[in-house]
């Protein structure tokens, strides 16, 4: 049963010619546990329509490259099959996502589709509501609590969101599987060809360099619940203790898988509430997938300027910054040279390398590297830029809500004043002793910079 706050319905009139039901699938690239697909299924059966399941793949987008097409694709791959084995038509357009989508939906009864929380994928929603006829729902399927539901502005801190989050976690645990569909196998439009990543990634011009070459991560619902597996046999029991280490290899490394919709966070917080552990390790993992990760979607759904330094950066923060600007600075970088981990700072450069290498940093490290780049760049709307540049390149969990809030995080947002300083002003400030104090820090570098 899907929670009602999820769903928000805008009505339109029920053409009498409407062949299928379209869902528009777009942040949810998955077949398990998917509110919207359920959703989508039932009005299917009661409308007695077959489903059409479509996705308009974008030639381009802002920051994405060969890596992230590829891992989408992987599993979108997947998707097809699972959704064949299901009854259900699967079509790919590649075309501007709007006139795509309304290409899709011409002969539509009705479209769903799920729910991105970035400014382009609200504005996608927007125009494509504002040009259709037939009925059309939107469905909160890639949070635990849906955004308004947990809090109706943007929140200052964790503190203030979780106590909303924790009160209403359980009202939207609600595990969602399409019901079986009545009308099998009948796809009105054109269904697309057996998924290629590499062939479509060519057609696109998308071709894999170097730093490509080495990277971990495979996409796919089915490699999502293997890592989920994988990290709750062997790592959960040990999270609280050891998550924090960059050394340890003790996180869930399931934020790509998230970032693509691969894997929904309700599956998740039902396996780990299940998990044979004890309580404090549940209670820390789910804190960070549910507390942290959606008090970044909270942050991005309030803050249209959530990739902009005077938005982003809340103001006693840039009021700090500004009175150091003209600090001096021992080390300078470009951008260039950050990208090629060309600093004089190990632990840097092995953040670096990890992203650049897998797709992904741990997060501990991302701080620091963070941290690092405010220190060693001219100025801070500099490092900011150079931040959100390097992040959206070259992570696979990049350019999403986590991403965002995590480079603002750097510049005190979700955060409170400390001791002023150079440089930082009364923002957080991390050093190399703090790593070599708490991790073994050398074992991290080792692994990166052989």
């Amino acid at each position: 049963m899907i929670h009602d706050k999820r769903i928000t319905h805008f009505a339109g009139i029920l053409p009498e010619s409407g062949q299928y039901v379209l869902y528009w699938m777009q942040q949810a690239q998955r077949t398990r546990c998917n509110h919207a697909l359920e959703f989508a299924a039932k009005r299917a059966n009661e409308m007695n329509k077959p489903l059409v399941v479509g996705f308009v793949l974008l030639p381009k987008f802002p920051g994405a490259g060969y890596r992230h097409y590829r891992f989408m694709l992987q599993g979108l791959a997947q998707v097809q099959q699972d959704l064949a084995k299901l009854g259900i038509g699967f079509v790919m357009e590649t075309a501007d996502m709007v006139s795509g989508v309304c290409k899709l939906a011409e002969n539509a009864a009705w479209v769903v589709t799920d729910s991105g929380y970035l400014r382009i994928q609200r504005q996608w929603r927007n125009q494509v509501q504002r040009r259709l006829a037939c009925p059309f729902s939107i469905i909160e399927t890639d949070v635990v609590v849906p955004v308004a539901a947990a809090s109706d502005k943007q929140e200052t801190a964790a503190r203030t969101l979780r106590p909303r989050i924790m009160k209403n976690l359980d009202a939207f645990l609600d595990f969602a599987d399409p019901p079986g569909i009545k009308i099998r196998g009948q796809c009105p439009l054109e269904p697309a060809l057996d998924i290629d990543p590499e062939k479509v990634c060519t057609g696109l011009g998308y071709k894999q360099s170097l730093s490509d070459a080495s990277v971990l991560f495979t996409g796919g619902q089915g490699r999502a619940r293997d890592r989920l597996s994988v990290f709750i046999a062997e790592k959960l029991a040990h999270y609280p203790n050891r998550a924090r280490d960059p050394a340890a290899g003790c996180q869930s490394d399931l934020s790509p898988y998230l970032h693509f919709g691969q894997i929904s966070p309700v599956d998740i917080v039902l396996q780990v509430r299940n998990a044979d552990v004890a309580e404090p390790a549940r209670a820390a993992f789910i804190e960070q997938l549910v507390v942290r990760r959606e008090l970044a979607v909270n942050f991005v759904w309030y803050n249209s300027g959530y990739d902009s330094y005077g938005s982003a950066v809340p103001a006693w923060a840039q009021k700090s910054l500004d009175a150091h600007t003209h600090d001096p600075r021992v080390y300078l970088y470009s951008p260039e040279q950050f990208e090629a981990a060309q600093t004089h700072d190990p632990y840097w450069n092995a953040a670096q390398a990890e992203m650049v290498v897998t797709g992904k940093m741990h997060n501990y490290m991302r701080m620091y590297w963070g941290k690092k780049i405010i220190e060693w760049s001219k100025t801070p709307e500099s490092a900011f830029d150079t931040m959100l540049w390097l992040n959206n390149r070259y992570a696979l969990d990049g350019r999403d809500p986590n991403g965002f809030a995590g480079v603002a995080w750097c510049f005190g947002r979700h955060d409170r004043g400390w001791k002023e300083r150079e440089i930082f002003g009364k923002i957080r400030y991390m050093n190399a002793s703090g790593l070599e104090r708490k991790f073994q820090i050398a074992a991290y570098v080792k692994k990166y910079l052989p």
